[in-house]
């Protein structure tokens, strides 16, 4: 229905275009010159609950485009099996910003780099051990031209042309960042474009700003578009796009307004005063620009690329994680009235928020949550090859010999990827290995003793040369003098069974009577929030737990890490309240958990780290 009434729109309004007027320098809309300014949305980082809300406030600000990545691995996540409903559901967002008077630019990949995991590539990908990522390989081409066909013939109705309001569409993502440098792979990728999109769409590539990045990145057939923050010098900046696109309008496709958190780093901050005025700059000059991020929002579940990438992407945006506007969204708002008229009327308010208080009494339970048992392999085996792309898994072998006195646990190649928390007997955490910083740990046991190592994947690498990120045991652990063999490793489906109730619905029936001690090592605790009425965005703070996981209601919160920081609070958005019964909070503690066993509902965030870094 919606497309239907797409169609008679268009009828109405007669033909349509978007294009570029290489005269004039500038965008045509319905052939009158057309200046957009935009800010980048991830409809994946935002539950669905709350996109009506970003988009009003984006266009109250005064943008008249939004840009939006499509990430293939959350809407593919299984190889074949494709997923676009509830807060997948792509044409239900671009239809409510069609709705708001929003146009769309989209970056639909298939890499997207985004902070988000793998840049968007499904991990499936690397079930072909020698793919070569983003290039001309026939198995990675393959799978690109499944995943667009499918893609791109969802989104060809709502191109601006057909009715709709999608302006114009990247081709891959910052290519000339990447190693490959393979022109082969732009073709092919230009030509499904074309195919699906026809020969009236306005393609471009956005790209780095230096010489070898444009060069690598850009592709005749594509417009060739640059991105800069506010420490760039403007002139040299758009100089460059310059030599790539001497005619055509100037665009920042990526102008930043903020910048992304890593664990263990300050809080990222831009200055809101720089931000204003160097878009100002930029507009005078007649310039597009895109604002990345105008809302960052949320790495929930196991979104985050890059290991070390936080879970919240605030990004200190014009609007916050939670969609709350900033001084900065007021300040670029004064900004752009003076180029074009904005709306009239308040803009919409802060969601309410509020400071649940503290949840105590979180008991302990445990279980290996791999209902088909094991796998046994002489060697380790990695994620990708278990076809268990997110979350945990469980590798689990027997002491080859007594060791009285501490023996070390070694891996030589660097092959934890990306932290592995050690137990001798289910009961005795030894320590902990992680990629990169801690190749080796002390421990003791008998001989025949159960030992388990418990592998986090952090997320893979988003960005270079390094996005076939296997995780797992990559490479033999060596004990002493012995390598470790014969090992049962275990599925870890914690979200499955989280959302189906576990442990909370079962533990009376599976489990001995919950005890109510904190443990050291990884264990799993879990607890209610008593319902008072209100569903109101909040925020969670583990004040004094390590690091770890968050599950309310069932929903992977994402993953926190107060010690190492800068992240304090995750953000839980109210709907996944409830009114009326408990909401159930289930946490998996990896390192250990504190005695008080509490947590604090807040009614602010916290994204600087006040406590010493681990």
């Amino acid at each position: 229905p919606v497309l239907n009434e797409l169609a008679k729109r268009k009828q109405v309004s007669g033909e349509r275009s978007f294009s570029i007027d290489y005269k004039n320098n500038c965008f045509l809309k319905d052939g009158k010159p057309f200046q957009y300014i935009s800010g980048s949305i991830h409809y994946s980082r935002i539950p669905q609950y709350y996109w009506k809300d970003r988009l009003v406030k984006m266009y109250m600000t005064g943008l008249n485009a939004i840009q939006v990545y499509v990430p293939w691995n959350f809407h593919e996540a299984v190889q074949g099996i494709y997923n676009f409903t509830g807060d997948r559901d792509l044409e239900h967002f671009l239809d409510l910003a069609n709705q708001t008077g929003l146009l769309v630019i989209l970056r639909p990949g298939p890499y997207i780099c985004a902070e988000w995991e793998m840049g968007g590539l499904p991990a499936w990908l690397l079930q072909k051990p020698n793919i070569i990522l983003r290039s001309a390989d026939t198995d990675y081409l393959q799978a690109v031209s499944n995943w667009l066909a499918v893609l791109l013939s969802k989104i060809k109705p709502w191109l601006y042309i057909n009715g709709g309001n999608i302006i114009t569409v990247q081709v891959e993502n910052e290519y000339g960042s990447y190693y490959a440098c393979d022109y082969n792979y732009m073709r092919h990728l230009w030509t499904l474009f074309r195919l699906f999109l026809g020969e009236d769409m306005v393609l471009f590539t956005t790209d780095g700003n230096t010489d070898r990045e444009m060069r690598c990145g850009t592709l005749e057939g594509l417009y060739a578009t640059v991105d800069f923050g506010t420490d760039t010098n403007i002139t040299e900046a758009f100089s460059r796009q310059r030599r790539f696109e001497p005619r055509g309008p100037l665009v920042n496709s990526e102008f930043y307004t903020g910048w992304l958190d890593h664990w263990g780093d300050q809080h990222a901050v831009v200055d809101a005063q720089k931000v204003s005025r160097v878009l100002g700059e930029m507009l005078a000059m007649g310039a597009n620009v895109n604002m990345y991020m105008f809302e960052g929002g949320t790495n929930f579940g196991y979104w985050n690329g890059k290991v070390i990438l936080v879970t919240s992407y605030d990004y200190d945006a014009p609007l916050s994680e939670a969609g709350d506007p900033t001084e900065k969204l007021l300040a670029i708002r004064d900004v752009i009235k003076q180029f074009r008229d904005i709306p009239s009327g308040p803009m919409p308010p802060a969601t309410p928020k509020f400071a649940y208080g503290f949840v105590g009494n979180i008991s302990s339970l445990l279980n290996t949550l791999s209902p088909l048992g094991p796998v046994r392999s002489q060697y380790p085996l990695t994620f990708e090859e278990m076809k268990q792309y997110y979350g945990y898994m469980l590798y689990r072998t027997t002491l080859p010999r007594d060791l009285s006195e501490p023996t070390p646990l070694i891996s030589p190649l660097n092959g934890i990827h990306d932290r592995a928390y050690v137990s001798v007997n289910g009961q005795v955490f030894q320590g902990l290995l992680e990629r990169d910083t801690a190749l080796v740990m002390n421990i003791t046991g008998q001989q025949g003793d159960t030992v388990d190592i418990l592998v986090e994947n952090m997320g893979r690498v988003n960005f270079g040369s390094k996005i076939n990120d296997y995780k797992g045991l990559l490479s033999n652990l060596i004990l002493g003098r012995d390598v470790l063999t014969d090992w049962k490793i275990y599925p870890l489906d914690i979200d499955g069974a989280i959302t189906g109730g576990w442990p909370h619905s079962d533990s009376e029936q599976f489990f001995p009577p919950p005890h109510k001690e904190p443990s050291v090592g990884p264990a799993f605790y879990t607890g209610t929030l008593q319902p008072n009425g209100l569903a109101w965005d909040t925020f969670l703070k583990l004040y004094e737990w390590k690091k770890g996981q968050v599950w309310i209601n069932g929903v992977n919160m994402g993953r926190y890490w107060p010690a190492r920081g800068p992240q304090q609070t995750l953000y839980v958005p109210g709907p996944l309240l409830s009114t009326t019964v408990p909401n159930v909070i289930t946490v998996l503690e990896l390192e250990g958990a504190p005695a008080h066993l509490r947590v604090l509902f807040m009614d602010r965030p916290q994204l600087s780290a006040t406590a010493p870094k681990s």
